[in-house]
Order: C-alpha cells, then structure tokens, then sequence
C-alpha cells in the first residue's frame, strides 16, 4: 500500500518470511535513519525479570559474534559520522542508526548484526548490570526524572503498566544470560517486528536489503498478549514519595483514550489549550497570574490498551497546596463550561498541533518514529495531510465533549515528590 505524505510516498510491504518493512522516501535528504523495532517492552517483562527488555537493549551494544566488543561497533558508526542508540518504552525496543544514505547498506549490516549474533558474554553482563543500576540511581536522585515513573505507579496500581522501565536494582542484579536468551526467542520474530527506513531512499533498495540481512528471521504466532488494563478506580488517588528538597514536583493525571482512540484529536487539542506552549491556559494562570511555578505542562501518554493526560508543576513546597488548587479549578472548570474554549482559541490551538507536527518531519529520525510507532501495533497511519483535515474537522463541542469524560474526580491521579510526610493533606484537596 502507499499514501501521499506532500511530495513523498510511503510503503509498506511484508516479506516471504512476514516480516514488515516500511519505506518513507524522502528525495531531498541526504540522510536516513534505519530502525528496527520489537512490539515488546517493559509491560511483558516476567514479574521476576522486571526490566530486562531495557537490559537486553544495553547488552545488544556489547558485542557480536562479528563486532566483538562494544568498542568495535561504535568505531564502525563514528567511522561513517553517524549516530547509533536505542531505547525501550512500556512497549516497544527500537534499536537505529542515522547517517549518510551512501551508508544504507552497512547501517543494514550493522543492524542487523547486533540484534541476530548478540554474544551477551558473561563479564560484559556483570559491567552492565553496574552500569544499569547507576542509571536507576540517576532516575531516583532525579525527581523531574523519577515523578513521571512514580505517577504511572500510581494511576496503574499493580498492573504491568505501573513497572519501572529499567527494572529494580534487585531484578537487575538477578539478570542472567538464559533470560535474555528466552527473551529473544520469546519476541524477536517477524510477527512483532519491524524494519522501518526514512531519508533519501528507493523503497525496492531497502526491501532487497531487509531481505539479505533479515531473512533469516522466522514467523512465530505470539500465544501470549499483554494484560489488558482496566479501569477500576472508584475515587481520587494520591501517592506521596518523600524527599527533602527545596522543590517539590506533581503530576496530576486522568485516563485518556489509547493509542487507536477515536477522540484522539480532541483529546490533543484539549491539552494544548491547557497545557503546551507558553501562551496555554495552565502557564498563564499558574506561572504568570499566579507565580507558583517555573515549569509546568501538559501532555498525553498513550498505550495500546488505555492512555492518560496529566500535567507536571515543579513548585515551591510552601505553595503545592494553591498550585493544586488552581490547577484543579482550571481542569474541571473547563469541562464544566465554567471556562468554556472559545473560537479562536480553538483555531490556535488546531494551528499549534499542526505547525508542530509539520516541523517535527523535518528530519529522517522523526518521520522514521512518526511512520513506525502507530504501523508496529497493526494501527493505520494518517499521512500529516490526514491529520491536518481531522485537526481541523473537530469542534468545540467535540472537545467539550472529551473534557467532560476525561475530567471526572473520581478519576484523578496525583504524585507527589516532595518534603512531606504522608498523603492526608493531599487526599483531603482531591475530596474537596
């Protein structure tokens, strides 16, 4: 199949063995970006292997049967200037390479070497263990790193979704060589990869090259999926993490649609009027108007399963308490017509979506990611011009619509990173 993206085509074909390539040409770039994902990712870590999709995402740069040392692998990328890295979210790994698109072949080679002849030799997992665990460290010291994680662990309880991407130090240190070689077996097969190519490319060329170092991959029906989330939350939550710091830092969050939702549109013009930009409804009101904070913003997180819009506020600990307070005013204000969106605050807003989006594709890394992310879940991808028209098709009503659903109390969520003992002052805002 291919659809028009402006002046550039895309492709999607599955080879003899079903494995899904992807091509977006891009004829004025001299430069491409080759990905290969993996629909698996921390939400289907084992319970006693917390983390060992992002550890299997470190240790495939340690060295192949080929390239034998991490060193040797590197050497090859800066050897052409290009760049190379990975990472892993709840629920894909995705392991790239970007450079001059002369180089399409050896970033194929490169590629594919470190995800089919991984060697994960004994040392090199006891080094990377430290290495993971000083990362975890670096998340916990950090808390704009840390309150992001503690607020899934709150809005998801105990369900998968909740688990720390990097794993615990104790699951860490357990990690052993049999696991990542289960994991692969388990999930690195055709029916939930993708080879995905942007930049300045001919489809056919890529897919001859998919075929030469992935053919060897086989197809393998997947028996067991994901746990499905469901909501059960009958009343507000809170969860506080005490810490002495002159900040404090709280993300207050209600579900949202997932990835393949219908009101996904409204659902994103409604958290750019509350919270994207500097001239959104919550930086005016709780920075300018009000002076409570230097940093606050919203977004949405999305899942196959269930999704949620939340706003982050790094505050003064003397102040939190007014900071959630406005904060609350202007959510359920919104959605109960107290503070209605206006018109042309609804143009800007869809103008703002769109104007992002358009710069975002800009380069071959994020039209890779942009293409890819929705095509590894078997989800349909707009084209940019797609998602302009829904843009500019939904209403006020729509979004009104979307505010309502979304923001009910019984369905808040709020971490707390702070100087505090416990949550009942918190507990207490919510009820209010």
């Amino acid at each position: 199949m291919s659809c028009r993206i402006q002046k550039v085509k895309y492709r999607a074909v599955k080879l003899a063995n079903k494995l899904r390539v992807l091509t977006v040409p891009m004829s004025s770039m001299e430069s491409a970006t080759v990905s290969v994902w993996v629909g698996s990712g921390a939400r289907n870590d084992p319970p006693k292997s917390s983390g060992i999709s992002h550890f299997l995402e470190h240790m495939a740069f340690k060295g192949t049967k080929k390239r034998t040392t991490a060193r040797e692998i590197a050497a090859v990328i800066d050897g052409i200037g290009g760049e190379f890295n990975a990472s892993t979210s709840k629920e894909w790994i995705n392991f790239y390479i970007k450079a001059r698109t002369q180089t399409l072949e050896l970033m194929f080679d490169v590629l594919s070497d470190l995800i089919l002849s991984p060697v994960f030799a004994t040392a090199e997992i006891e080094k990377e263990k430290r290495v993971v665990l000083e990362e975890i460290s670096l998340h916990e010291d950090s808390p704009t790193m840390k309150i992001g994680d503690y607020f899934e662990e709150t809005i998801f309880g105990g369900h998968p979704l909740a688990k720390d991407i990097s794993g615990t130090r104790e699951s860490v240190k357990s990690f052993k060589r049999t696991e990542l070689l289960r994991y692969i077996k388990s999930h690195f097969h055709t029916d939930k990869m993708l080879v995905s190519v942007a930049g300045g490319v001919k489809p056919q060329h890529v897919e001859d090259l998919a075929k030469k170092y992935f053919g060897s991959l086989t197809s393998r029906k997947t028996t067991a999926k994901a746990k499905k989330f469901k909501i059960t939350q009958n009343g507000p939550k809170v969860r506080v993490l005490g810490k002495k710091s002159e900040q404090a830092h709280l993300i207050l969050g209600h579900f949202c649609g997932p990835r393949n939702s219908k009101t996904r549109f409204p659902e994103s013009i409604l958290v750019t009027v509350l919270g994207r930009g500097m001239s959104s409804r919550l930086h005016d009101e709780i920075r300018e108007k009000h002076g409570l904070a230097y940093s606050v913003g919203s977004s949405i997180e999305r899942y196959i399963d269930t999704g949620y819009l939340e706003t982050y506020i790094g505050v003064d600990p003397k102040r939190i308490d007014e900071a959630i307070k406005v904060l609350q005013d202007q959510i359920y204000g919104l959605a109960s017509g107290s503070y209605p969106i206006g018109r042309e605050e609804l143009l800007k807003a869809k103008e703002d979506i769109k104007g992002r989006l358009a710069l975002s594709l800009e380069d071959t890394h994020d039209v890779n990611y942009f293409f890819s992310e929705d095509f590894l879940f078997g989800i349909q991808q707009n084209t940019p011009e797609e998602i302009f028209a829904k843009v500019d098709r939904v209403t006020l009503e729509d979004v009104m619509a979307a505010a309502k659903k979304i923001f009910r109390p019984k369905f808040a969520n709020l971490a707390i990173i702070g100087p505090f003992k416990n949550e009942d002052r918190f507990d207490k805002l919510l009820a209010s």
